[in-house]
């Protein structure tokens, strides 16, 4: 990891401060009269929750792959928070308010992110597999995110079945990278003759990419989603 450019992981890091950004002003949006408390809160957790995460990589606690697979436990943890703030009426009906074109803008961080791959791809962090010259497209989702944000759900035009195909798409290719990269991990796959595996996402702060970016658009699929399928009072779609 030390013969990775310092660009790399600068550019990796605003990434995670821009996708903090789209959060807060979801959030900010969609509690108003509330001071910016929720907001804050909000914030608040996830840069604790990235904190604790950065601590644990830096005392290598995801590079011992001995026992339970780590790193997937704690990916597994975000799922189970997205689907509580499902289940919790409170948060949910903060869902349904949140602005479905920020949800659909916060999807541009995708482009940034297979850039970084791709470098992380070239000092042989990870395989090419995982990058848009191997069976990776989702930089597509990246580049059509602002069409989807400004002709799908935005103020020009709307369309609200175009909208729920673009993020079932664009799922799709989020899960194909998911898959890929978990099939790539060290816990499953052993490097044959110029083979390498994912071992970039085990340390900092690409670690951030499973247990925070990933999750995150994710999540802004499934509220997008949500709000597509049941939010009926919206007179633009």
């Amino acid at each position: 990891m030390e013969d990775i450019p310092n660009y790399v992981a600068a550019t990796f890091i605003a990434i995670v401060i821009a996708v903090l950004g789209f959060i807060y002003y979801a959030v900010n949006t969609a509690t108003p009269g509330k001071k910016n408390l929720t907001s804050s809160l909000v914030v608040t957790i996830l840069v604790g929750w990235i904190f604790f995460v950065c601590v644990q990589t830096f005392n290598g606690y995801f590079t011992n792959l001995s026992g339970i697979p780590r790193l997937p436990m704690f990916v597994g943890l975000t799922i189970v928070s997205i689907i509580i703030l499902f289940i919790w009426p409170r948060t949910r009906a903060i869902l349904m308010e949140m602005p479905i074109t920020t949800l659909h803008y916060i999807h541009i961080v995708r482009v940034p992110v297979e850039m970084v791959l791709w470098w992380l791809a070239v000092s042989r962090a990870i395989p090419m597999d995982m990058t848009f010259e191997g069976s990776n497209l989702d930089i597509i989702s990246g580049i059509s995110a602002p069409f989807a944000a400004v002709f799908m759900v935005g103020s020009r035009s709307k369309s609200r079945i175009g909208a729920t195909i673009w993020n079932l798409i664009a799922l799709a290719l989020l899960y194909n990278i998911v898959k890929t990269a978990i099939g790539y991990m060290p816990y499953y796959f052993t490097p044959t003759g110029g083979e390498v595996a994912n071992l970039g996402v085990f340390y900092f702060p690409y670690v951030l990419l499973p247990t925070f970016i990933v999750p995150a658009v994710l999540f802004s699929h499934l509220v997008s989603l949500y709000q597509l399928i049941f939010k009926k009072d919206q007179p633009q779609f």
